[in-house]
Order: structure tokens, then sequence, then C-alpha cells
């Protein structure tokens, strides 16, 4: 079970593609979560659903991240240009979920009590740090999300491009597909 120049290996196939969907669900989720008043039936479990998989994220994340650290990846294909962009782009997206992962948090405790994870374990919560926390970091939460949703867009393109464009072997890598 290891990163290879040409492939990744199954785990950081399996993360990849389960952050990508949690991510896109928790975005679509949050849009709707919004809209929800005091009376509607989601109103308290949508928010726990929310917080919960995004914290199993962030710590899927954190797996993620240690694991690329200690196992490597393929190398990126294509023109020096396009080297950096992906490279400053995966910078990117990795310091947005971050981002979304802390303001998520500090919106959820800023009235001092514990996020809870599916009733598995709780996150005990800070209270507020800073004047107006709940709003601030809900508005910063907001602008990473979209953020993150269109970089990913841009990412899926650019893995599009390389396939059928450049007809080299990035998105093969990622869908686990070995180069004949």
């Amino acid at each position: 079970m290891k990163n290879t120049p040409k492939a990744y290996d199954w785990l950081s196939i399996t993360l990849h593609w389960l952050s990508a969907v949690v991510v896109i669900g928790l975005f679509a989720v949050g849009l709707w979560m919004v809209d929800l008043n005091y009376y509607s039936p989601w109103y308290k479990p949508a928010p726990h659903w929310h917080k919960s998989i995004g914290l199993c994220l962030a710590f899927a994340t954190v797996i993620r991240l240690v694991w690329k650290h200690l196992k490597g990846h393929p190398a990126i294909e294509g023109a020096r240009w396009e080297m950096i962009s992906a490279k400053a782009a995966h910078g990117l997206i990795y310091l947005l979920m971050f981002g979304l992962f802390i303001s998520g948090y500090l919106i959820s405790t800023a009235d001092g009590r514990a996020i809870d994870v599916f009733d598995w374990f709780s996150v005990p919560g800070l209270g507020e740090l800073f004047p107006n926390q709940a709003d601030i970091a809900g508005e910063i939460h907001e602008y990473m999300a979209y953020t993150l949703i269109g970089l990913a867009a841009l990412h899926a393109a650019a893995a599009l491009k390389h396939h059928f464009v450049n007809k080299d072997n990035t998105l093969k890598k990622m869908l686990g597909v070995k180069e004949k």
C-alpha cells in the first residue's frame, strides 16, 4: 500500500473521492440549512449531521495529509505552469478546508457548548473568543465554502483537460486505472 510515481494507492484514492463527495454534500446541506426555520423538523438534526460529518472530514483530512507525507504521491504531469498551478491549487484546497473546519468550530462553540459528533464523543467548546464570533466566523465559513466549491470545480476541469486534451495519466491515477 504505497503511492508510486505512476499511481495512487487505494487509501489515497478512497480518501480523495470520499472527501470530494462529502465536501459537495456539506456545501449543498449548508445552503439548504440556512433557510430552515425553528418549526422545521430538520432545524436541529441537519446542523447536528453537518457538524458531525464536518468533524469526521477534518479527521480524515488530517489522516490524508499524514498519509501523503509518509507515502508520497505520483508526479504531477503537464507543463511547468500546470505543475505550479496544481501545487498551488492543492495547497489552497487544504487551506480552505482547514479554514472551514476552524470557522465551523467557532460558529458552533461560540455559546460554550460542545459539539456532539454522532453521539459518539464530544468536542469541547471554548466559548466566545472574540466579539460577534458566531457571526464573523459564519461569514468567513460561507465565503470559504463558495471559494472551495469554485476551486474544486476548477480542479475537476483541469483533471478533465488533462484526460481529454493532454491525454495523459493524471485522471487515471486518481481513478485507480493502471497505465498501459
